[in-house]
């Protein structure tokens, strides 16, 4: 995926790629002309309805519980103000700042499409802060994903007004002084501009979109690894032929197999011990089944990536302006839809741990592994090989599973009761995030397994795909076998590896030799 050095904002909706880039990659953000006259005409209905005697929602009241509390026009600076101080209630550890730039960039877009009433400075002043670099501290506690992000939301909405600190080039510094240096005029904000800053599903969504990029990278991955186990253990590809698989026509499921067959087929070690004299009628399910599993997931990806889709799509505020000039209240900022699929992904996420962790398994045990040495072990009762790696795998998957216990089901009620069901999206995105990093170690150590395995096979050659793998660990320090040596950093050498996409190119690009 070619990563964009900039990104227009406004015209139509942001891709899952563009949010990324600017998260992650630090593109540059403009706003379309056309939106600009959008977020002006709105703003000009908001005014009006700031000057009508009859309270409106988010203007000219209170919030939340506090909605028919009408505020007086010499009152409503402060109203907006103090909306937002309250609201920056985060706590606990500062969450990453590609979290936070996705947030900007997510609330920006909203912000520019014209529904929520405010004034094109505000739009400005966003973008500013993301070409800038200024990254808003935003606290891990304090949303419960509805009335959306509130918390993370007010802690960035406060760093406009110059309040609160923020990071630049890692450093922590006073809002006010960042916006001054890179020559930024704090926010006053007007009516209805703090309700328009802080109600959206922003931050479960922007997390939403990095999770499904690091899963697509991860399940390429995942299909690499088992491709390691299965022609080092000796297994078979004859179970990922491609008329098997269209008896179930599972989309995932087609392309892990695909995936498999590309990377076994010109296997002179799978070719070796092809024949009725191999005498074993079928592999373990762990080997056998890595497609139902690695596909599952990929068609739970797909889904969230539907969702996500169509919540680029949204603009969510509360109250919000629509086409025909009314501004209604509405409960469009309730972070279900996202919430479920990011529960979702964390029960894919450890279900493909789990099983790679049993073909790790499998490799370190004579008695399953088909000639292999006891955890592939140089001397035999003096090296204890790679057995705590798969400790620490398995350790790993079983984190997996409680953090797949399902956020979404557990609402708290807040707000005197008035917001008394909420999504726990944001939850639910954070303990993804830790699950994907998890994945990516429990992949590494059955990749760092693999390899070995693929050495120990000698004469019989690995195939191009896999070997190209090995040799991507060799090359970097990752030794084949022999006696022990400090295991710790190779297996953070082959995570980062696997992280940066090095272990999917080299798999795929060496099948393709």
């Amino acid at each position: 995926m070619v990563t964009p050095a900039s990104v227009t904002v406004g015209a139509t909706p942001l891709t899952p790629a563009q949010v990324v880039a600017v998260a992650r990659h630090g593109a540059h953000v403009d706003i379309d002309p056309s939106a600009e006259a959008r977020v002006a005409e709105s703003r000009a209905l908001v005014e009006r309805l700031a000057d009508d005697p009859v309270p409106h929602y988010g203007i000219s009241t209170g919030f939340g519980a506090l909605a028919t509390t009408f505020i007086a026009a010499d009152r409503r600076r402060q109203l907006q103000q103090s909306l937002i101080r309250s609201h920056a209630a985060g706590t606990g550890a500062e969450v990453e700042a590609e979290v936070v730039r996705a947030l900007q960039v997510l609330r920006l877009q909203t912000l520019a499409t014209g529904r929520t009433g405010v004034r094109t400075e505000v739009v400005h002043t966003y973008a500013a802060l993301l070409n800038a670099g200024i990254v808003p501290i935003v606290r891990e506690y304090g949303s419960l994903g509805c009335s959306g992000d509130l918390a993370p939301l007010a802690h960035i909405a406060l760093a406009t007004m110059g309040e609160g600190q923020v990071r630049v080039d890692g450093e922590a510094l006073d809002a006010a002084a960042a916006l001054a240096a890179a020559s930024i005029t704090p926010l006053v904000l007007a009516e209805k501009e703090g309700l328009a800053l802080i109600n959206g599903t922003d931050g479960m969504l922007g997390m939403l979109l990095m999770a499904i990029a690091d899963i697509d990278l991860l399940l390429d991955t995942a299909d690499a690894a088992a491709a390691l186990s299965i022609e080092s253990q000796l297994g078979t590809d004859a179970v990922f032929a491609e008329d098997l698989m269209a008896l179930r026509p599972q989309v995932g499921q087609a392309t892990s197999a695909a995936n498999l067959r590309a990377l076994l087929n010109p296997s002179p070690m799978v070719q070796s011990h092809k024949g009725p004299e191999d005498g074993r009628v079928q592999d373990a399910y762990s080997l056998r089944c890595s497609p139902q599993v690695h596909g599952a997931a990929r068609d739970t990806v797909d889904h969230a990536r539907l969702i996500a889709g169509r919540e680029l799509q949204s603009a969510v505020d509360n109250p919000v302006i629509t086409l025909d000039g009314r501004v209604e209240s509405n409960g469009n900022f309730h972070g279900a839809p996202v919430a479920y699929v990011l529960d979702f992904l964390a029960i894919a996420v450890a279900d493909v741990a789990s099983v790679s962790e049993r073909r790790t398994d499998r490799a370190l045990d004579p008695a399953r592994s088909h000639g292999l040495p006891p955890f592939l072990a140089d001397e035999v009762g003096v090296d204890s090989g790679l057995m705590i790696a798969q400790y620490a795998s398995a350790g790993i998957v079983s984190e997996l599973k409680r953090l797949a216990v399902p956020a979404s089901v557990d609402s708290i009620p807040s707000s005197a009761m008035q917001e008394d069901h909420v999504s726990m999206g944001w939850a639910a995105a954070r303990k993804l995030r830790r699950a994907i990093d998890g994945l990516a170690r429990v992949l590494a150590v059955e990749v760092i397994t693999g390899s070995r395995a693929l050495d120990l096979r000698a004469p019989l050659q690995a195939g191009p795909g896999t070997g190209a793998v090995r040799d991507l660990l060799r090359g970097n320090g990752v030794a084949g076998p022999g006696h022990d040596r400090f295991v710790s950093p190779d297996i953070e050498t082959v995570t980062g590896l696997v992280l940066s996409g090095a272990v999917r190119a080299a798999a795929f690009e060496g099948a393709q030799e």
